[in-house]
């Protein structure tokens, strides 16, 4: 499944985007995809490409975001820094289940 998941991007990538939005791209990998991944991510906002991720693991948005905006029920409950996210209440309740350090 990793492999398709960058095989994807890769063909996403040739369109030469200024930005690349990613739709739950980290469903379904193990630890290890995940981490191969996120360094994938990492190298693509090195090139200066925005990329907008919606995603559930919190773990892996915490790790790769500079501004996270959380979602519940359609209802925008927090926006902020990783650190803001891991420490709003309203997050912590509805995805986290305990503080987050950033």
């Amino acid at each position: 499944m990793g492999k398709r998941k960058k095989l994807e991007i890769t063909r996403a990538l040739a369109t030469r985007p200024e930005m690349l939005l990613l739709d739950e791209s980290f469903a379904g990998l193990n630890p290890v995809e995940q981490n191969d991944l996120i360094e994938i991510i990492r190298k693509i906002r090195e090139k200066g490409i925005t990329i907008m991720v919606i995603e559930h693991h919190m773990k892996v948005i915490m790790s790769i975001s500079d501004r996270i905006v959380v979602l519940n029920y359609g209802e925008k409950i927090a926006e902020g820094t990783p650190g803001e996210i891991g420490n709003n209440p309203l997050v912590i309740e509805a995805y986290l289940g305990e503080a987050m350090d950033a």
